[in-house]
């Protein structure tokens, strides 16, 4: 016999649907009026980018069959990016970089 049924999928779902739904009325509830504090408001701009940028980070990294490509690869990108190219010069930068290293180490070994 499974453990999973429908009946499971549907408690699932709901548990998912309700955690979904009170991590976002939760602020609304707290914050009844505009917040004011602009070091609150500031630091409340950025939470989004440091989240994405932890989740996909690592990745980035381990992407490639080797740390060194994913690290050239990333600091390519990083001084592309600091340099102000855009999005699509930046991302075929830095798979340029990481296909010349793994393509230079293939040829070396």
């Amino acid at each position: 016999m499974s453990l999973f049924t429908f009946s499971t999928a549907g408690i699932m779902l709901a548990v998912m649907a309700l955690t979904t739904y009170a991590i976002r009325v939760t602020p609304m509830a707290i914050f009844h009026r505009k917040l004011e504090n602009r070091w609150f408001k500031d630091f409340m701009f950025y939470i989004p980018f440091c989240v994405l940028a932890a989740m996909t980070f690592p990745d980035v990294i381990y992407s490639t069959k080797s740390l060194t490509s994913g690290i050239v690869a990333t600091v390519v990108a990083l001084i592309m990016s600091w340099r102000k190219r855009d999005l699509l010069t930046v991302a075929i930068g830095a798979v340029a970089a990481a296909v010349l290293v793994e393509y230079l180490k293939m040829v070396a070994f």
